[in-house]
């Protein structure tokens, strides 16, 4: 894994990967890890609904700059849907909008619905969400009592697997999708596609992109000795070890040829020293060369 963040005399640098607890706002999460770090520098990269539990990854102090390379990460989910009942926000929270009687649909019904919502598909992003719309996000104009038409969004359900029913009408479901993918409105288009309507409760983003939930911090456990190495942005992309001379270039932002930091492919990058401190990323240029798009500032 690599060793952990550090603090300086600026604050801590580094990824946290955190279990975010139901009732609590990705904005409320960022607002509680600054008071546990000590440091105003934290961001996340993508939001998680309020109910909803599980894996949201924050950048902190200089680790921030890099959030930009977890924004289209893959994501995995589990939870609940509940046929019969449609609601406003199409989870657990919001208010009943309609009920239908589902009782005679059949598990194989459930799973042929939701095999139609699988692979590319376009989707129509719930009122009471952060997707803005003429510059004004939807969970807004909804507080407002506005409904505004939101066009269709395409993205990608890799699977969409449904289990027997624990009790009457609710299916725990598994979902792997590209980002963003709301799995509440999966939920409701299942409902629609069976005749009826449904909602989503329970949910819980088990991994986004390489980071997993084995590996997420209780929020009240976060402090700095819980982060990851900056470097850790960058899990699963190419690293590149350049020696003393070439890392001084790198952290000036140099523009280099491909030959001089030995590298092929679309890149990014992760460029490192000889300790596995991560300096840059370089991403590729015009012609045969490269460029950081984020210089680290040494520690």
């Amino acid at each position: 894994m690599g060793r952990r963040g550090r603090s300086g005399p600026a604050g801590p640098d580094g990824i946290a990967v955190v279990d975010k607890p139901a009732g609590w706002t990705s904005h409320d999460v960022v607002a509680k890890a600054r008071g546990l770090l000590g440091t105003r520098k934290v961001g996340h990269a993508g939001t998680l609904d309020p109910d909803a539990t599980g894996v949201l990854v924050l950048g902190v102090g200089r680790a921030t700059r890099l959030l930009k390379y977890l924004s289209g990460l893959d994501k995995r989910y589990v939870g609940e849907v509940v046929l019969g009942t449609a609601t406003s926000t199409l989870d657990a929270a919001g208010e009943v909008t309609g009920t239908w009687d589902m009782t005679a649909v059949t598990l194989d019904e459930v799973r042929r619905a939701a095999a139609g919502l699988t692979g590319d598909i376009d989707q129509v992003p719930p009122m009471v969400s952060a997707k803005r719309v003429e510059g004004r996000r939807l969970h807004e104009l909804a507080r407002q009592g506005v409904e505004v038409e939101r066009p269709p969004v395409p993205v990608r359900v890799d699977s969409f697997e449904v289990a027997a029913a624990g009790e009457p009408g609710v299916h725990p479901v598994d979902v792997a999708c590209s980002a963003g993918t709301y799995i509440r409105s999966l939920a409701a288009d299942l409902g629609t596609a069976l005749g009826g309507g449904a909602h989503l409760r329970a949910l819980r983003r088990l991994s986004v992109g390489p980071y997993g939930i084995d590996e997420a911090v209780p929020l009240e456990q976060l402090s700095p000795e819980r982060l990851l190495p900056p470097v850790e942005a960058l899990r699963g992309r190419p690293r590149v070890t350049v020696d003393d001379e070439l890392a001084a270039l790198v952290r000036t932002g140099r523009v280099l040829d491909v030959g001089a930091l030995g590298v092929s492919g679309d890149g990014p990058w992760a460029v490192v020293d000889a300790a596995g401190d991560l300096l840059a990323v370089y991403e590729r240029h015009r012609g045969a060369t490269v460029k950081p798009g984020v210089v680290l500032a040494p520690a």
